[in-house]
């Protein structure tokens, strides 16, 4: 009877500590049947109280998850401002120096580019959050209807003891320790009868807890929704003007003559710039294959000499060292057939033609394919990377050697992914396509010179 005395009183305790929040805040979901029932089917009717507070795990996972993917975004944005920054900066540079036609253009068309990248990126924020704002919204009246469930059946509960008073948990736990049965089952129902109500205040309270949460989060994603709306505007804004300033620069020169000329002697000074440094590698080559040469044939004489020695009956010196025949450009093991460096649209022909951008007569030296943002450049054939370098009106570019003196030109590339000396095989990953130093957007450069000369890199690319 001491137990039942001090259960009671616990019970009792419990009560009044839930009667006053119950007013203010709290539903606890069929509360009024799981006390008033009978011990044997207290478990199946209590049940459900024990179970709720894990329905809030999954909005949670969902909820990390979809914040690293907009905290990734904005850093994505980020770099886009920091890069569009500096491009813009070089072009407002134009205004106080003296700048050639060729690399005006290209800054425009750069700067046009990234403008374009840039509004893309917003978009595609502004899309995130839009979904994540429709997930949370979603999330939100889910939780009040909850909640409001929750309240309704805690108004039940409050007019249940409004009107039977405590005498009903007494009677409970009265039966709960009076009948027969496992002890520590018993006081198991016993518990759980006590502290019902408080666990499902506290489920309660932790429900309108992640409402406003979710409320709160919902407003900072408006904040950079709205802040993001406002800055695409003015890009686009900004886009207009930019196109408008191309265009013109455009049609100024298609009138000007004297800005022709100067657009052609740019042109034609990068070309004798491309000659050169293919004259530069081809010599180079050339030179350690006579080095070569002239060591073995040393070489060879000492051990004639040796040999003559010994036969006269002197001492027999020392053999010389064997002499290091050139670098063999290719290797056996990753020979393989030709294959197109970057798949697009030929927007240039190899040969005389009309310049696109520029309207007048030029002779190109290679190609020039069309490119998509991201997309990979791959070498063309076997070799031996021999050049890494920035290469005037090709941009960031890659030269590889390949047997037999022939070498392969890489202009524009946004990344490049190998170093000089690095032996490569055919179809292998070399960089990323770009616009750097272009005059009409992302595409890649793509030259072929035998020795000195070049050829038809796209009828190259049939030879096997």
């Amino acid at each position: 009877m001491r137990l039942f005395a001090l259960l009671t009183s616990l019970f009792l305790s419990v009560g009044l500590a839930c009667a006053a929040p119950a007013k203010n805040a709290a539903p606890a979901k069929n509360a009024p049947a799981k006390t008033a029932a009978p011990a044997k089917s207290a478990p199946a009717k209590t049940t459900p109280a024990k179970s709720a507070p894990s329905k809030n795990v999954a909005p949670a996972k969902s909820k990390s998850k979809t914040d690293a993917q907009i905290n990734e975004q904005k850093n994505a944005l980020k770099k886009l401002e920091s890069d569009l920054a500096k491009k813009r900066q070089e072009l407002a540079m134009l205004e106080t120096e003296e700048r050639g036609v060729l690399n005006t253009i290209s800054l425009l068309d750069q700067n046009l580019n990234q403008t374009r990248t840039y509004l893309h990126e917003l978009a595609k924020s502004e899309k995130m959050l839009e979904l994540a704002i429709g997930q949370l919204s979603a999330d939100i009246d889910s939780l009040d209807h909850k909640i409001e469930d929750r309240k309704a059946v805690m108004r039940k509960r409050i007019r249940t003891l409004y009107v039977n008073g405590r005498s009903s948990e007494a009677k409970v736990l009265y039966s709960l320790l009076t009948q027969e049965g496992n002890p520590e089952r018993q006081v198991y129902w016993v518990h759980h009868i006590l502290n019902q109500d408080r666990d499902e205040i506290d489920y309660l309270l932790a429900l309108i807890q992640e409402r406003d949460e979710k409320k709160l989060q919902e407003q900072s994603h408006l904040a950079e929704l709205k802040r993001l709306q406002s800055k695409k505007a003015v890009e686009e804004k900004g886009l207009v003007s930019q196109m408008s300033g191309q265009e013109k620069m455009l049609k100024s020169l298609k009138q000007d003559q004297n800005m022709q000329r100067r657009a052609l002697q740019e042109f034609e000074q990068n070309q004798k710039t491309m000659l050169a440094l293919i004259k530069k590698l081809e010599e180079r080559r050339k030179k350690e294959i006579e080095e070569a040469k002239k060591a073995e044939a040393a070489r060879k004489a000492r051990e004639k000499a040796a040999k003559e020695k010994k036969g006269k009956g002197g001492k027999t010196p020392p053999t010389a060292p064997k002499v290091t025949k050139p670098k063999v450009t290719v290797a056996e093991s990753v020979k393989g057939p030709k294959c197109t460096p970057l798949e697009g649209d030929i927007i240039s022909q190899y040969g005389l033609q009309e310049h696109p951008v520029l309207h007048i007569m030029t002779r190109n030296l290679g190609v020039e394919i069309r490119g998509k943002r991201g997309a990979s450049v791959r070498a063309a054939a076997a070799g031996t990377v021999v050049m890494v370098s920035e290469i005037d009106g090709r941009g960031p570019s890659v030269i590889i050697e390949h047997e037999g003196g022939t070498y392969s030109v890489y202009g524009h590339l946004k990344t490049i992914r190998v170093q000089e000396g690095k032996e490569v095989r055919n179809c292998e990953e070399i960089g990323i396509v770009g616009d750097v130093a272009s005059l009409n957007g992302i595409k890649l450069y793509f030259q072929v010179s035998e020795g000195t000369q070049t050829i038809d890199p796209l009828q190259w690319l049939k030879t096997k």
